[in-house]
């Protein structure tokens, strides 16, 4: 069964021969029998004009034509738009020519003298696969704006979770998704919501923590005049406001024990009813819920229904912690660099090897959430174009210095951080040296006091050039 949008839409043909009578003929029979906007040209050039301003479904197209023939007229047609599909017309003589058309991607030929039925159905279909060809690359376009911009990295883990969302979003499935704060859960409920046919339509966010449980009734479920104290008006709760489309209860573990009966019931019935009224709506919405909590101990612990929980955990996708997908740091952190460069005018930003190898080695108890924060803070606050690691340090920990190697080095074994310590140190302290003796190096060793050689042995070793000290 076609969809409604491929029925509303004039399917469009464009018809190219030198011979005028058949021109008018091909048009009279196609666009009363194929139910489609014809247009007609007399040579493959004038079609090409054509083509620039008025873009076709399927073109058929004589083979032998002056000028441009019916094979490089095919090859332009690929490049234009390899969607269009294109039947060659044929006469005698010239079956050869057609046989090397379908090699070089026409899709079907029609020898003359022509049976109209054959052309009626070659058309029909030739239709159809474009349409098809366009909206299976509109579907992929989706795909990569939704997914592939929302998700930066490669790791087995994050691809797995991306793969079983994928694979879920056609459906009408309840989706749980679990994982830890900061893991961008939200993230991967829009991307679900995005490669759903319920797209179209916006999907509706409820942050459950930010709710007192008065409010939060009201606001799922809505209420009518009269419900209570100061209901002076009707209101539309958030579920109705999502139907035909998806809700996300972010965080749903923090909704209290008897809203999550009334819960329950929309899950089981797909209905609703508003505070103070006595009926129920029916409502088509697709639920997604997100949480960090151990549900199973909440169970255990009666503070969460076990059979909401049954209802929810339909499909469950967890979201990699950033330790499990640390291999991605580097992506995320050009990514946002890149993000918070353009934002702030910034351009040009770079991070140095020891700031990268910070941000590989720093634990991220705030997952993603705290790496982007990180980030954005270092855009803003370093100086020059280059984001050294202590530009990459947490505001708790600002004003200690201490703190800053702390970060990048407290997880490595200690003969590799104490290393990583003094050479740091050294870099620091010879280019402050340096840039307060504006790059003399024979100042900047008698200030210190070492001697030149050894002084600029060090320089060698740690990559530092007083050029880019003087003034």
């Amino acid at each position: 069964m076609s969809s409604p949008a491929r029925e509303n839409s004039e399917k469009k043909v464009l018809i190219v021969d030198d011979q005028r009578d058949l021109l008018l003929l091909l048009r009279k029979v196609i666009s009363k029998q194929c139910d489609c906007e014809v247009q007609l040209a007399d040579s493959a050039d004038s079609a090409l004009v054509m083509l620039e301003s008025w873009l076709p479904e399927v073109v058929l197209t004589d083979i032998k034509m002056p000028g441009m023939d019916g094979l490089d007229f095919l090859a332009r047609l690929s490049s234009i738009d390899p969607t269009i599909t294109t039947i060659i017309m044929t006469g005698y003589g010239t079956i050869e020519m057609a046989v090397q058309a379908l090699k070089e991607g026409a899709y079907d030929f029609i020898e003359k003298p022509f049976d109209n039925k054959l052309i009626i159905r070659s058309v029909s279909r030739a239709c159809e696969r474009t349409m098809l060809l366009r909206e299976n690359m509109q579907l992929h376009d989706r795909l990569k704006q939704n997914v592939s911009s929302g998700f930066i990295g490669t790791s087995r883990k994050l691809q797995q979770a991306i793969d079983i969302l994928r694979r879920v979003a056609s459906s009408n499935a309840t989706v749980l998704i679990r994982g830890e704060s900061g893991t961008g859960k939200e993230v991967a409920a829009r991307a679900l919501h995005g490669m759903s046919d319920r797209s179209t339509r916006e999907m509706i966010t409820v942050n459950c923590p930010a709710l007192p449980r008065d409010i939060l009734e009201s606001e799922l479920f809505g209420y009518v005049k009269g419900a209570f104290t100061g209901a002076d008006k009707d209101k539309e709760g958030l579920f109705l406001k999502a139907d035909g489309s998806t809700i996300l209860l972010d965080e749903i573990a923090d909704i209290p024990v008897d809203i999550q009966t009334k819960l329950l019931r929309v899950l089981q019935e797909k209905e609703i009813q508003p505070l103070g009224q006595t009926g129920t709506f029916t409502v088509d919405v697709r639920v997604v819920a997100s949480t960090n909590r151990d549900l199973e101990a909440m169970i255990e612990q009666g503070e969460f229904r076990e059979d909401l929980y049954y209802r929810l955990n339909v499909m469950s996708v967890v979201m990699p912690s950033l330790k499990d997908i640390s291999n991605d740091i580097p992506l995320l952190a050009h990514h946002f660099l890149e993000k918070y460069s353009a934002e702030h005018e910034r351009v040009g930003l770079e991070f140095t090897t020891d700031a990268l190898q910070c941000l590989m080695r720093r634990v991220w108890k705030g997952n993603v959430r705290e790496l982007e924060n990180t980030i954005h803070r270092a855009v803003l606050l370093c100086n020059g174009h280059e984001i050294i690691p202590a530009d990459l340090v947490g505001s708790d920990a600002e004003s200690d210095p201490a703190a800053v190697g702390q970060t990048c080095y407290l997880n490595l074994p200690y003969k590799e951080a104490k290393e990583e310590v003094v050479n740091n140190f050294t870099v620091t302290y010879l280019s402050n040296v340096l840039t307060a003796h504006g790059g003399n190096v024979s100042a900047a060793a008698r200030s210190c006091g070492m001697g030149r050689q050894v002084f600029q042995r060090l320089m060698r070793k740690h990559g530092i050039r007083s050029d880019e000290f003087r003034r």
